[in-house]
């Protein structure tokens, strides 16, 4: 029996100006998914995020979170059960990192002060995403892929069902790059869903149970790695020529311009 659809999309077509970014496109996610969301430049893979995580509207069609439409649904309730790292994120004002990840909580709050269970949850978060040592400083003042853990850990702070994110290791270094990917590992088998935007192929190929290749407003493919990495579908979607290898653990890995 198919798993019950926890957040997702029904045919819908949205467009920038008069020209359509999405045509129809459909996009289901399940408890417990990890998913690398790929494709070429505006593709739509931050509008679809943004989409789902309620932040965008204006389409055609249907996006529903455990079965009710994203526009019912009240903003502190859905963040309880959503959350969105984007791309970027502007921080004006002098949090230091630890208040940052404190702010995950919010959804959560009952009143004008942290309980216990909230600063237990912001612990663990910047254990698990390794930020403990600059809990207390300046948010402003952290390097790009210091305040990328932190934003993670404000989103685990969060507590979500769902965890949406945007190139989430752009300014990170290779051992947090590894440990962010496992992290969201144990989490999707832990029950958590998660989605990842990336360029990367070989990212994807390494740490995602399904690759969604968007291309040209839809859902070009939809599959477990080794049946969306294949060379004549790279080369239609990317136009570029790759050869897929064995990686490790079975692993497709793509090596570009052969």
């Amino acid at each position: 029996m198919p798993l019950p659809v926890l957040l997702g999309c029904d045919s819908i077509t949205k467009s920038f100006g008069a020209a359509p970014l999405f045509e129809g496109l459909t996009f289901a996610l399940h408890e417990g998914d990890r998913v690398g969301l790929v494709g070429p430049n505006g593709a739509g893979k931050s509008t679809l995020l943004s989409v789902l995580a309620g932040l965008r509207t204006g389409y055609e069609g249907r996006c529903a979170l455990e079965g009710r439409d994203l526009v019912s649904w009240n903003r502190r309730a859905m963040a309880r059960r959503v959350a969105f790292i984007p791309q970027q994120v502007g921080m004006a004002f002098p949090f230091c990192a630890q208040e940052v990840v404190a702010m995950g909580r919010a959804p959560h709050g009952r009143g004008l002060f942290e309980t216990t269970e909230d600063r237990a949850a912001v612990e663990r978060a910047m254990r698990a995403t390794d930020s403990t040592a600059f809990a207390g400083r300046d948010f402003r003042a952290l390097s790009g892929g210091e305040q990328q853990r932190v934003l993670l850990a404000a989103a685990l702070a969060q507590e979500p069902a769902v965890l949406l994110l945007d190139e989430p290791t752009t300014y990170l270094d290779l051992k947090h790059q590894l440990q962010t990917y496992a992290l969201l590992r144990d989490l999707a088998a832990q029950g958590l869903t998660v989605v990842a935007v990336t360029h990367d192929l070989n990212l994807a190929a390494a740490h995602a149970g399904r690759v969604v290749l968007l291309a040209r407003g839809q859902v070009a493919a939809d599959a477990p790695p080794a049946g969306v990495l294949r060379p004549e579908l790279l080369r239609e979607v990317f136009e570029v020529e790759t050869e897929i290898h064995e990686g490790p653990g079975g692993r497709p890995w793509v090596v570009y311009g052969c």
